[in-house]
């Protein structure tokens, strides 16, 4: 779903497929992407991944609500938010908020907002798939 300034996409497709349909602007000094990355780890166990689940309806439903805010509440800007849902691998991304802005300090600003928004209010859950869980598995 997309408004003038704001595109939103949660589904299984990998983030470099979004990615890749990204255009350049002229009329944007920054370009800005931050992609979250799932560790190796958490808690100090060794991961091979993130099942991530969510609300479908809801959840884009809000991160277009999140996209209309943001609009209200800062400078001028495009953005581009996905999050993937599935399985995604450690070492490899699971979201994408690309910001583009006139200038980069207030690009950092702005996604770093998105950021904090989407983890705090859009219905998407993590189940973390344990290296040791995945073994005793295998040998079951």
């Amino acid at each position: 779903m997309a408004s003038s300034h704001f595109s939103g996409s949660i589904s299984d497709q990998p983030v470099e497929v979004i990615e890749s349909r990204f255009q350049p602007s002229a009329t944007h000094g920054a370009d800005l992407r931050f992609h979250g990355i799932v560790r190796g780890y958490e808690d100090e166990k060794s991961l091979v991944g993130i099942e991530y689940s969510h609300y479908p309806a809801m959840a884009l439903q809000e991160l277009m609500r999140i996209g209309a805010a943001m609009e209200r509440d800062y400078p001028p800007h495009l953005a581009q938010v996905h999050h993937v849902v599935g399985f995604v691998p450690a070492g490899v991304a699971s979201i994408i908020i690309r910001v583009q802005t006139p200038h980069s300090a207030e690009g950092f600003e702005i996604c770093r907002e998105y950021l904090r928004r989407i983890k705090t209010s859009v219905p998407i859950w993590k189940k973390p798939v344990f290296a040791e869980s995945n073994s005793d598995a295998k040998t079951s």
